[in-house]
């Protein structure tokens, strides 16, 4: 008989069930070749974080030295680049004016997904020293999806190191809703969140900050 056909010469119920266990068995190979592929894409995503240089706030002063010599922060698979359509991490540094926070929201808004925010400090999480203030939020997770808190003011380079660590391991063992997926399946609620503090016109007025400027 031709290689690769099944013979059904022999109807009895032995033989037809030791082809179905023949077939179960490769489609349960099948199953878990895909798990596996599942595992290492995670386990590439938690390894290659490509953080966009943006310094929201005072914190900034702690990211440089965490990709210096000292720390190097690369040999984790952490690299940082220019645009936030290159990069998969924000980290939200220090406290953040509602000035600032309409940039936060437009750079988290061009980053392409699955992405995720680092937030720096204890005025991303209760306002921080700045808790009265009228010009800054008080708690970083009603606007965007926050996916790690480093506690602290300001926490040193290892705290942050520790939170890409922590994060890594959420990403790689799948044990950590992302924050853009509840920013997306909940972001009339963020919307609202935003607009309350920002006014109907979220993202920034460039157009205005430059009217009568002329461009060589």
């Amino acid at each position: 008989m031709q290689e690769g056909f099944v013979s059904y010469q022999s109807s009895s119920s032995e033989d037809l069930a030791a082809q179905q266990r023949s077939l179960e068995a490769e489609t349960e190979g099948v199953a878990n070749s895909q798990t596996l592929i599942e595992k290492a894409i995670h386990w590439f995503q938690a390894r290659s974080m490509f953080v966009v240089a943006y310094g929201t706030g005072c914190g900034a002063i702690e990211m440089p030295p965490v990709f210096t010599s000292r720390y190097d922060i690369e040999r984790l698979g952490v690299v940082g680049v220019a645009t936030p359509r290159q990069a998969d991490i924000l980290i939200v540094s220090g406290y953040a004016s509602l000035k600032t926070l309409r940039r936060i929201i437009r750079t988290y808004e061009q980053m392409s997904e699955p992405k995720f925010v680092i937030a720096l400090g204890s005025c991303t999480i209760n306002g921080g020293m700045y808790w009265d203030s009228y010009n800054t939020i008080k708690k970083l997770e009603d606007y965007l999806g926050v996916d790690m808190y480093v506690a602290g003011c300001m926490p040193r380079p290892e705290a942050l190191i520790e939170g890409f660590v922590k994060l890594q391991a959420a990403i790689r063992d799948q044990t950590l809703e992302p924050g853009y997926v509840r920013y997306r399946d909940n972001y009339d609620w963020y919307r609202h969140n935003q607009e309350k503090v920002l006014g109907k016109n979220i993202a920034p007025q460039y157009e205005e900050n430059y009217a009568g400027m002329e461009l060589s």
